[in-house]
């Protein structure tokens, strides 16, 4: 087993959406990259979670179809109708509450030589599902630093 050396480290940021539609999938892996770089981080995790209930991230190909194939596949299992008992509280974001239990609520990325150690065709995305107002996204590392230079 390679020997760690440096020091234990966390770091903690946090991507801020403002989407222009109710519904919106983002690709965040070059945000998550940026962040990695300026963490100082070289092996570690990248923790990664929308602070909302209406929301997801998820890992996947970032492929136009494969993205319109994920959201109609929502929709039908999730579609937006008005009969939602939560609709009965005031609200009409039943459908967003649904769709983001079928999705992942975090993701934990792995930092391998100061980098997402991600496999070939994967990327990391934020799905909106009930949008048009400020949301957050925190961005938690925690791993070994490089050592300092003497």
């Amino acid at each position: 087993m390679p020997e760690m050396t440096g020091t234990l480290k966390t770091y903690t940021e946090y991507l801020h959406f403002h989407t222009k539609k109710r519904r919106e999938m983002i690709h965040i892996t070059p945000q998550l990259e940026e962040i990695v770089a300026r963490s100082g981080i070289r092996d570690g995790f990248c923790f990664v979670s929308p602070m909302h209930i209406t929301a997801a991230i998820y890992v996947n190909d970032h492929e136009s179809g494969l993205i319109a194939d994920i959201e109609e596949w929502l929709e039908k299992l999730a579609p937006a109708r008005p009969d939602y008992r939560h609709h009965q509280t005031g609200e009409d974001n039943a459908d967003a509450h649904l769709k983001s239990l079928l999705l992942h609520h975090e993701i934990t990325l792995p930092i391998t030589n100061g980098h997402l150690d991600l496999g070939t065709w994967q990327r990391a995305f934020y799905a909106e599902f009930d949008g048009q107002r400020r949301k957050h996204v925190i961005v938690k590392l925690m791993g070994v630093a490089a050592p300092a230079q003497r």
